[in-house]
């Protein structure tokens, strides 16, 4: 049973694999400056981008953990989330309001998934 780490540095792996699945560090968005909408989709597509990178993409998500600033902003998050998750493959989600590290930052994600395979 070993375990791969990808992109480690002091305080985290960026992922980690153990038992053919994916652990994923928390996810922002690219560009802090925009609005919930751009920080969401930008967000996830840098899931996707980790999840390739893994062996996975995210028809494999197993579960995910949504962090948004203000829960004003979940109607929002949830609609870019919706378009990004594929028919069927739903993973089993929690999205709770949360200080996020720096002000300016609306939503973070923390993703894990199976190995394609």
């Amino acid at each position: 049973m070993s375990i791969q780490r990808q992109e480690t540095k002091q305080r985290m792996s960026r992922i980690v694999i153990h038992n053919d699945t994916v652990y994923l560090c928390g996810q922002v968005g690219k560009d802090a400056n925009q609005g919930i909408t751009e920080q969401t989709a930008t967000m996830l597509e840098k899931v996707d981008e980790l999840l390739l990178q893994a062996g996975s993409d995210r028809q494999h998500m197993l579960s995910a953990t949504v962090y948004v600033r203000d829960i004003k902003d979940f109607a929002a998050m949830n609609e870019v989330w919706d378009a990004w998750v594929p028919e069927g493959h739903a993973p089993a989600r929690a999205c709770v309001e949360a200080r996020m590290a720096r002000p300016e930052l609306l939503v973070e994600i923390s993703v894990v998934a199976a190995l394609k395979g």
